[in-house]
């Protein structure tokens, strides 16, 4: 019975750490790690397999702090990269936790539009402001794609290790 209430608990963080790469405010991979982590005090890791499990285990945390670290510089240096300034980094912060209640489309449109509306308030042009609102929005995408990639593996290395035992 503790196996499966684990398993259960675990099955939710996976859940939850996959919504994660997309919600801002849930740190997705560490999350699905901590699911993974506690597959490993049930008997679905086999024994002969638990050297293995344990060292991948290492290898998936290094990743999800890595990914999680890099969803905070990438943004960044996206608008750095095409052209902005802080105000461009703050609206594209700003507009990203705005476009949390009109999910899932705010996600995508509220850092560009903070982005842009920080440019301008900068009195930057439209085209400048444009720009950095593009870079912007390519590092989003680039963070949501780099923290998918890593808890998607750890998502597949999970239901493998439960369809495996």
């Amino acid at each position: 019975m503790p196996d499966i209430l684990i398993l259960i608990f675990a099955i939710l963080l996976i859940i939850l750490g996959l919504a994660g790469c997309i919600l801002p405010i849930i740190p997705g991979p560490p999350v699905s790690f901590v699911g993974l982590f506690l597959l490993k005090y049930t008997r679905f890791v086999e024994a002969g397999n638990m050297d293995a499990f344990e060292t991948n285990l290492w290898y998936f945390a290094g990743a999800a702090v890595l990914v999680t670290v890099l969803d905070y510089i990438v943004p960044v240096w996206g608008t750095k990269k095409f052209g902005g300034s802080k105000a461009g980094t703050w609206g594209a912060g700003i507009g990203l936790v705005i476009g949390l209640f009109f999910a899932p489309i705010g996600l995508i449109v509220g850092p560009f539009l903070g982005a842009f509306i920080g440019e301008m308030i900068n009195g930057r042009d439209e085209q400048s402001s444009l720009k950095a609102a593009f870079g912007s929005f390519i590092g989003f995408l680039t963070g949501v794609i780099l923290k998918f990639i890593v808890s998607g593996y750890i998502t597949v290395i999970f239901i493998k290790e439960i369809f495996t035992a």
